[in-house]
């Protein structure tokens, strides 16, 4: 049964509709996605709203109402759900990484729920349970794109802040030449966030690779390296 805090989170959703904003959001993705068309400074501020009123209860039950939204497959649903998830990084535990796993494998469809969960969520979760990064790995190998996806962009903070770098590469390697320009996407970011404090070590393994590597995932990789190493980079 629909609780009433989330039928008044999907009454003002649908009360913010802009026409405008639900044609333009389509042209981002390729794949076919549902959105009511709400601006998303608007989500989340709605989000934030709603989060006060359940923020003291059991994480559990947040964590059902998240699931709930999820599963109605909204862009804006999903926001919300992933903003409440991460308001509860403090209290997370080892045994929540098999709920994070089963959200992006059953409701993630596109980049930018990728992008939200992996980001923010799980991203937090690996800086504090470390060890999880061996399960990564895993996803990096399944036929799932957006798990190969989440693979990269969950070390995409921790690796703007210079940690993990062993680990960037190591699924970097595992992707490098995968097909899906999703994912080439998503670990080329990520090696642009690590080069951000280690660039010389991000150079010599874009050096090293970059006649396996799609151009795709050259060029997010190289994006932020002064102009000299990004023209030797791009050499053929």
């Amino acid at each position: 049964m629909e609780s009433d805090v989330l039928a008044a989170v999907r009454r003002e959703l649908l009360q913010n509709i802009d026409e405008k904003t639900r044609e333009s959001a389509q042209r981002f993705f390729k794949e076919e996605v549902k959105f009511y068309g709400v601006k998303s400074a608007l989500v989340k501020k709605i989000g934030t709203k709603y989060f006060r009123e359940i923020k003291d209860r059991d994480k559990k039950e947040i964590f059902s109402l998240c699931e709930n939204l999820l599963q109605a497959n909204f862009n804006e649903e999903a926001f919300i759900a992933f903003e409440w998830s991460y308001s509860l990084h403090s209290q997370f535990v080892p045994e929540d990484f098999a709920v994070f796993e089963r959200w992006v494998d059953l409701y993630v469809d596109n980049w930018a729920k990728c992008d939200t969960l992996c980001n923010h969520t799980i991203g937090s979760f690996v800086e504090m349970y470390p060890e999880f990064i061996s399960n990564l790995a895993v996803w990096a190998r399944a036929e799932n794109r957006w798990l190969r996806r989440a693979s990269a962009v969950t070390l995409i903070l921790p690796a703007r802040k210079g940690l993990f770098l062993k680990e960037v590469f190591g699924i970097s390697d595992i992707l490098l030449t995968d097909k899906d320009d999703m994912v080439q996407k998503g670990y080329g970011w990520l090696l642009k966030e690590a080069s951000k404090k280690h660039s010389a070590e991000v150079f010599d393994y874009v050096m090293k690779w970059k006649a396996k590597m799609p151009r795709t995932a050259l060029r997010y990789a190289i994006e932020k390296m002064p102009a000299e190493m990004r023209k030797k980079a791009m050499e053929r």
